[in-house]
């Protein structure tokens, strides 16, 4: 499990979702090392000063290299994956929440007013966004990510099968949920999950999760089909195209 670094010129705004939750639990309980850093702590002159008037022109203010910089050189540590949240990053998904978590530690910069001077790429590893979206600041994408990667870790969530049967795994939607009650405002709880028959229920589930990524995410479930047919062409190859047996 990785220790996160998040470095921003709002801290609270993140400390305040990372310390409620599961989250919160498990940082209090020491299960994982979340720390904020204020970037201001390395700012300029009494006023702290973050961010300068961008060369040529334009609107909004720019983060400055060297006081972003001197925030990262004091937390880094040898072994270390640096992360820059900006809207031209590589799209954050179930799978690089996985390869996070077998990090030593992961950095996370946060950019604020109209980003960071862009030569604070060259101390980054990769630049990771939540979408093909704008916000304000990149806090609420540092916070996504260090929640999707906390909760993958063993002891944070109270069912050790709660991370995996979830949206995403396998590729996959997440099939519906009902609890009581068990008819609301004409709405009924499918009576497949009263019959007590578990082998229907996973089937009746797997159903769902195809259809509900068949037309909420045709994207996914088109990978799904192609990753499963070459499987599946893998474990019977003969399986695929036999028509070379045909008179």
């Amino acid at each position: 499990m990785p220790r996160f670094d998040v470095l921003t010129v709002h801290p609270t705004m993140v400390e305040g979702p990372l310390s409620e939750s599961i989250i919160g639990r498990a940082r209090t309980k020491g299960v994982v090392d979340v720390r904020i850093h204020d970037i201001r702590d390395d700012g300029i002159g009494k006023h702290r000063t973050v961010d300068d008037t961008p060369y040529g022109g334009g609107p909004g203010m720019v983060m400055r290299v060297d006081v972003v910089a001197r925030a990262l050189g004091r937390v880094r540590t040898p072994n270390c994956r640096v992360l820059l949240t900006t809207p031209s990053g590589r799209v954050f998904d179930q799978s690089m929440a996985e390869e996070l978590l077998s990090c030593e530690q992961v950095v996370l910069i946060c950019g604020h007013y109209e980003g960071i001077d862009d030569r604070i790429e060259s101390l980054v590893d990769e630049c990771v966004s939540l979408g093909d979206f704008v916000m304000t600041g990149g806090e609420i994408a540092a916070i996504a990510i260090v929640d999707a990667v906390v909760r993958l870790q063993p002891g944070v969530l109270g069912n050790a099968s709660s991370s995996v049967e979830e949206s995403f795994e396998q590729g996959l939607l997440e099939y519906p949920q009902y609890t009581r009650p068990r008819e609301w405002e004409g709405l009924i709880v499918p009576e497949i999950l009263m019959s007590g028959h578990h082998a229907n229920i996973e089937a009746w589930r797997l159903e769902q999760r195809l259809e509900r990524t068949r037309t909420r995410r045709p994207d996914l479930y088109e990978s799904w089909i192609g990753k499963n047919s070459k499987e599946e062409a893998d474990i019977n190859p003969q399986s695929v195209d036999d028509s070379s047996d045909v008179e």
